[in-house]
C-alpha cells in the first residue's frame, strides 16, 4: 500500500516539474537590441566659431591743432576719395597768423635790401680810401643779420602756411567712413578722433578664440568662412593675427583671420561663422546620448560581445552634457572598448543585449 503511495507522489511530482518547466522559460527575456560604437582616440578636432566682418585697416583721423569745427562733409556709410575734405575747423586764426608772418617776411627783405645796399657804399668807401675797415665790417654784419632775419621769417610763414593747411582734415586713403565722434561748433583738441575711415577692399573675420583651442592655432591656419544669413555665401582665409593675451572675462583670445576675395555680401559688420579642423591631442569623444548621468556622476555602459553583456562602468568628462552635443571621456574609457551610444537608461547591469547596429565615431 505505501509503495502505491509512494509511487503516486513521485508521477505527481514529476507531471508538476514538467508543467513549470515551460513557464520558466516563458519568462526569460530576449537580448535587448543595442546601438554600440567601438572607442577610438581622436587627434584632430573641428572648431567653429562665431565673429563678425571688420576692416583690416583702420585709420581714425584727428586735427593736428585746437579748433572749432566749422564743417564736417561725411557721415557713416560714405565713400571717401584720397584727399577729400571730410571735416574743418575755423581757420580765422590761422589766416591772421599767415598774414602777419607774410608781413614779416615782406619787412625782413626790406631790411636785407638796405643792409646790401650799406654794405656795397661802404665797399665803395673804403676802396676809394674814404672810408674805414670798421665801418665795412659792421655792413657785412648787418647784412648777415639782415639774412638771417629773412630766412627766419620765411620759415615761421612756412610753419604759419603748414598750420592753416591744418584747418582741413582730408581721407589717407579711398575708403568708407565707419564712424564720427565730433559734430560741427565742437571745439576739438589736437588728436581727438572726429572720423574713422576703413578700407573695404581689405577685410577681416574677426573671431574669440577659447584658450584650450588657441594653443593649437598658428599664424596662417587656414579657416573656411561662411556667412551666417546665407551659408551658401563662403570664402576662405587664414589667421594673420592672434592676441597676445586672454580677455580677462570670457578667457578667449581675439583672431583676425585675413579673407581671401571676400564677396559682396562679406559687408563690414556681417556676422559670419569660421571653421577649421585643428590638430589636438589623442582625446575620446562620444555622443552625449552615450553618457548617463546619475546621482554619482556620469557613467557608460560597456558592451562585452563574447558574452552579449553590459557592464555600468563610471567615467570622467570634460565640461556639461548637452543633448545633441559631444562629451571629452578624461578617464574610465580605454581605445577599443565598446559603449551603448542609445537607450542607455532602458538598461540594468549584466543585461543580455545584442548587438543591433554599431556606428562610426
Amino acid at each position: 500500500m505505501s509503495i502505491r503511495l509512494n509511487i503516486v507522489a513521485l508521477m505527481m511530482g514529476t507531471a508538476l516539474i514538467s508543467s513549470c518547466a515551460p513557464q520558466d522559460e516563458e519568462k526569460g527575456e530576449a537580448p535587448r537590441p543595442v546601438l554600440s560604437m567601438t572607442v577610438k582616440p581622436t587627434s584632430a578636432s573641428s572648431l567653429s566659431l562665431t565673429g563678425t566682418i571688420e576692416p583690416t585697416i583702420e585709420t581714425e583721423l584727428g586735427f593736428r591743432i585746437l579748433g572749432r569745427m566749422i564743417a564736417r562733409n561725411v557721415n557713416v556709410g560714405d565713400l571717401v576719395k584720397k584727399d577729400d575734405v571730410v571735416a574743418a575747423i575755423d581757420p580765422l586764426a590761422l589766416e591772421l597768423a599767415v598774414r602777419n608772418a607774410q608781413s614779416d617776411v615782406e619787412n625782413s627783405d626790406a631790411q636785407l635790401r638796405n643792409a646790401v645796399t650799406t654794405e656795397q657804399r661802404q665797399r665803395a668807401l673804403l676802396e676809394s680810401r674814404s672810408g674805414t675797415e670798421a665801418s665795412l665790417e659792421e655792413a657785412e654784419q648787418a647784412r648777415r643779420t639782415a639774412a638771417a632775419a629773412v630766412a627766419k621769417a620765411q620759415a615761421n610763414l612756412d610753419k604759419a602756411k603748414e598750420q592753416l593747411g591744418y584747418a582741413q582734415l582730408r581721407a589717407e586713403f579711398d575708403g568708407v567712413v565707419t564712424a564720427t565722434s565730433a559734430e560741427v561748433g565742437q571745439v576739438v583738441s589736437a588728436g581727438q578722433t572726429v572720423v574713422t575711415i576703413a578700407r573695404p577692399d581689405k577685410r577681416d573675420a574677426v573671431v574669440d578664440v577659447p584658450q584650450a583651442a588657441v594653443q593649437k592655432l598658428k599664424i596662417g591656419a587656414p579657416f573656411e568662412v561662411t556667412l551666417q544669413l546665407d551659408p551658401t555665401i563662403r570664402t576662405s582665409g587664414v589667421v594673420r593675427e592672434i592676441a597676445p593675451e586672454a580677455e580677462t572675462a570670457t578667457r578667449t583670445s581675439r583672431t583676425k583671420i585675413a579673407l581671401t576675395n571676400p564677396p559682396e555680401a562679406f559687408r563690414l559688420g556681417s556676422v559670419i561663422t569660421a571653421s577649421a579642423t585643428i590638430a589636438a591631442d589623442p582625446q575620446i569623444v562620444l555622443p552625449a546620448s552615450a553618457i548617463l548621468i546619475g546621482s554619482d556622476g556620469p557613467s557608460v555602459w560597456i558592451v562585452d560581445a563574447p558574452a552579449g553583456k553590459v557592464s555600468f562602468r563610471r567615467v570622467k568628462v570634460d565640461g556639461d552634457v548637452e543633448d545633441g552635443g559631444t562629451v571629452r571621456v578624461t578617464e574610465g574609457l580605454a581605445p577599443g572598448e565598446r559603449v551603448v551610444v542609445a537607450g542607455v537608461h532602458k538598461l540594468e547591469d549584466g543585461q543580455a543585449i545584442r548587438i543591433d547596429q554599431e556606428i562610426s565615431q
